[in-house]
């Protein structure tokens, strides 16, 4: 197939991935300023679709990682089709987990696709593996650092607010909500649209279109415009199970965890590593809600998450290595 017609079907793929990504892990931003009243459904939307676009234009080392130190671009012998399986086993696992409204990480289902895809392709010499054990072990430390983080915040809140009435900490807190939604939809665009934005970038690479990592100024803007018109339609599925099947969230809790997980990101986005935004306010709200009293929490839900987290790396990889397999045969 020409290889124009090819990476116009990869852009349009990668920016349909972060279109699902928008309104998939967008619910992670706003779920617990929703719950908590804080902020009417549609103006939480909104906040978020403005805030994921402000940053995902603002930063770019997130991409240069998707898109160099996972597979190398320059060595595909078929990096095209390496990546339409990636973005179709990725937006696979994306649509099943949302459907079942099961907070799952896009950033797994994308790596783990990338990684099955290049495998099949170039056999495990096709991985960069300090690359890409970088990025696994940032994935699997970003969800305790969050952990500790929001039990750290919110029982350091606890002991500093035990003496103010219940009213006056939920109006004070309400409001520190809408800050912290902002900061977390902020933060979350700017490490989950890069990863398209990188996806983009190694096929223009593969394709021999540009000869760096360098991600072009309309893959910026179109990969922004995508995620935040898919945060517009936001995920009302995730949002009910992050907001009130964990535990239940009040405003000092939704403040703890937001603020957790929104420095756990941004940390991450500075150091140029891809971070589960799910993750990381997943593991937020669980240790918040530990600290505010353990029992609270429903461990039983808590278990199925952290269930999908742990298979959503392995099967990405296996569903693109099928795919890559059906595409290898139109070679």
């Amino acid at each position: 197939m020409d290889i124009t017609i090819l990476v116009v079907i990869i852009v349009i793929l990668a920016l349909g991935f972060d279109f699902i990504n928008g309104f998939h892990d967008t619910a992670n931003a706003i779920a617990t300023s929703v719950s908590t009243r804080a902020l009417r459904p549609r103006v939480a939307i909104l906040l978020a679709a403005v805030m994921n676009l402000v940053g995902a234009l603002l930063y770019t080392g997130v991409a240069k990682t998707i898109g160099g130190k996972v597979t190398d671009p320059f060595k595909l012998e078929h990096g095209l089709t390496v990546v339409i399986a990636t973005l179709i086993a990725a937006i696979i696992w994306n649509l099943v987990t949302w459907w079942k409204g099961i907070p799952s990480s896009s950033s797994h289902a994308l790596i783990g696709a990338l990684a099955g895809a290049a495998v099949t392709s170039e056999g495990w010499s096709g991985i960069n593996v300090g690359g890409f054990s970088t990025i696994v072990i940032g994935l699997l430390l970003s969800p305790i650092i969050a952990f500790v983080l929001g039990y750290i915040i919110m029982f350091l809140l606890k002991h500093l607010f035990a003496r103010t009435s219940p009213h006056h900490v939920n109006k004070v807190f309400r409001t520190g909500q809408i800050l912290t939604a902002a900061l977390q939809s902020f933060t979350h665009g700017t490490n989950d649209a890069q990863k398209a934005m990188g996806i983009i970038t190694l096929a223009l690479v593969s394709a021999g279109w540009q000869d760096h990592l360098e991600v072009p100024l309309w893959v910026k803007i179109s990969a922004a415009l995508a995620m935040a018109l898919g945060t517009s339609v936001g995920g009302w599925k995730i949002i009910k199970t992050m907001g009130t099947k964990i535990f239940k969230i009040e405003p000092i809790n939704g403040f703890s965890a937001d603020a957790s997980s929104a420095a756990v990101i941004f940390t991450a986005t500075l150091t140029h590593l891809p971070v589960s935004t799910t993750h990381a306010i997943t593991s937020s709200i669980l240790g918040v809600g530990a600290a505010k009293r353990f029992s609270s929490v429903r461990w039983d839900m808590a278990g199925r998450i952290i269930m999908t987290w742990i298979i959503t790396i392995p099967i990405s990889a296996l569903v693109a290595a099928a795919v890559y397999a059906v595409l290898s045969l139109f070679h």
